[in-house]
């Protein structure tokens, strides 16, 4: 079974991992990421059947007790609530990307799955979390504003939460650059955003590229192919 993508199989915090809602074609994963749960003393919870997708860590980003999560191409609102109610987040931050349009301006329907597309379809290719709050200090995230519905990117520059990195469309959309992973201390991503690899440098990270020209082609990179088992 293909679990390249394992980002999207759960979202797992304090021995608990909410399961996602896959796609069609994708939902065969379920089985083999409810055994994987199981296999590491992790507490599945299932969401309700009404639920109609969810898309586990990959549209749901904490930091510290604050979350973002976005709907409606691979998650819909209704996932929303659970965040609160089995992790016990104090804030779910709802944010909507972009769709993506043919030439004719119409939205454009993903072949595979039969939903509306985007080129942010997961939240985690639009925002990515960088440190999580540490002694009193904020937590720190990049983001790319061109990339959010006006509503949205307006709700999240005035957003005081956290400390927030702006980045470009080219290298977030061209280079994947947002779907990375960090420690809080180093910070491993794609080649191909020398900009914001220089500003995660000015704020005294260590960043390591690399190139991962087929994890691309899937419309994704490192922190896709990632689950973090605690968060």
């Amino acid at each position: 079974q293909d679990g390249v993508y394992t980002a999207n199989w759960a979202l797992i915090k304090d021995g608990k991992a909410l399961m996602a809602r896959l796609p069609n074609t994708r939902q065969p994963e379920e089985v083999y990421a409810l055994k994987a749960m199981r296999d590491q003393g992790i507490e599945p919870v299932i969401l309700p059947p009404e639920v109609a997708r969810f898309s586990g860590q990959g549209d749901a980003l904490p930091c510290g007790d604050i979350v973002f999560t976005q709907s409606p191409y691979r998650t819909v609102k209704e996932a929303h609530p659970y965040l609160k109610k089995v992790f016990g987040f104090k804030e779910v931050i709802a944010l909507e990307t972009l769709p993506a349009y043919d030439e004719n301006g119409q939205p454009v329907i993903n072949q595979v799955t039969g939903l509306p597309d985007s080129p942010t379809y997961d939240i985690d290719l639009a925002i990515a979390i960088i440190k999580m709050p540490l002694d009193g200090k904020k937590g720190l995230i990049a983001w790319c504003p061109d990339v959010f519905k006006d509503e949205s990117r307006e709700r999240m520059e005035s957003y005081r939460g956290v400390d927030k990195i702006a980045v470009s469309k080219e290298e977030a959309l061209e280079a994947f650059a947002l779907n990375l992973l960090s420690t809080g201390e180093t910070v491993i991503m794609n080649s191909g955003a020398p900009k914001f690899k220089a500003d995660l440098e000015a704020h005294g990270l260590e960043v390591k590229t690399l190139d991962l020209p087929e994890l691309r082609k899937g419309g994704g990179s490192i922190r896709c192919s990632t689950l973090t088992l605690d968060n």
